[in-house]
């Protein structure tokens, strides 16, 4: 029933919206002190820090998630990708044409990764999330919200049933675990938690928000069938405290940081677009000589 899910302020979602055009890459950085070579192909070293540089590579990728078991999946990684590029420097294809226009390319995309991870762990301060976070709260709108429970059946009748079945004395917890077509009721009782007006279809919404605690709705058709409603509270919707969303802010400072920086580099270098040049106009048509 639920339209969409809300996990902080209106402000944070739109800004968001915009902010995801730049990740937050991760980027191993500088060589750690303690540093051990794990292992050698045809003498070249392999160390520690290739592997943290493989991890965010190619870590998202990976389906191993047990520790030790993830490390040797990296170091077999790195050992394949040596001994391959070995392999293919013997066979000279490092003198290919495009070689130098890969390397440039690789060069380009390192630095930019390493400018925006360094960005992003100096803009990522408590401060200016702390900020970002009051700024949020400071926009947001209070908002009623209702907890209840529902009972979906498929026809007029049945929910009609449903009706004299709890005025009957019927717990609606129970009714809803043993009758309702909702696959979750099964587990939770109809419970949908806490929800506001714009999470639910229209017509689900209309009828929980009229609703009182504790009251019970008539039948009331949505796309998923009949629904009967009971109201269990109602509140306005709490404030998240920084600390359950400091993930999120985090996320959100890091990338308009990255962002602003990408717009102030991008306005300031000399940029010639050949792709946008206007494309010529055609000839303009002659006018016949008068006589």
């Amino acid at each position: 029933m639920k339209r969409s899910l809300s996990a902080f302020p209106l402000a944070l979602a739109l800004f968001l919206g915009v902010a995801l055009t730049i990740g937050a890459p991760q980027f191993a950085g500088a060589q750690k002190k303690d540093d051990p070579v794990l292992a050698r192909v045809n003498g070249v070293e392999i160390r520690q820090s290739d592997l943290d540089i493989a991890e965010a590579d190619v870590g998202p990728s990976l389906q191993v998630q047990e520790p030790n078991a993830r490390k040797e999946a990296l170091l077999a990684y790195m050992i394949d990708l040596t001994a391959l590029a070995q392999a293919a420097a013997k066979q000279k294809l490092d003198a290919a044409s495009d070689f130098e226009q890969r390397m440039a390319y690789a060069k380009n995309k390192v630095l930019m990764e390493a400018l925006l991870g360094d960005l992003a762990k100096k803009a990522s301060t408590d401060a200016e999330m702390k900020k970002l976070y009051d700024e949020s709260v400071a926009k947001t709108q209070p908002e009623e919200e209702v907890r209840a429970r529902h009972i979906l059946v498929k026809t007029e009748k049945e929910a009609q049933d449903v009706l004299a079945k709890l005025k009957g004395g019927a717990d609606f917890e129970k009714l809803a675990r043993e009758i309702s077509t909702d696959p979750s009721a099964k587990t939770n009782g109809g419970d949908l938690e806490y929800f506001t007006k714009g999470q639910m279809v229209a017509e689900f919404s209309d009828a929980a928000f009229k609703l009182t605690k504790g009251q019970i709705s008539q039948p009331v058709k949505t796309q998923f069938g009949f629904h009967v409603i009971k109201v269990e509270d109602k509140r306005m919707k709490p404030v998240p405290k920084f600390e359950d969303v400091k993930d999120q802010v985090q996320a959100f400072v890091v990338r308009k940081a990255q962002a602003e920086v990408v717009m102030k580099v991008r306005s300031e270098a000399k940029i010639e677009n050949l792709l946008k040049k206007e494309a010529p106009q055609a000839p303009a048509k002659a006018e016949p000589k008068k006589k």
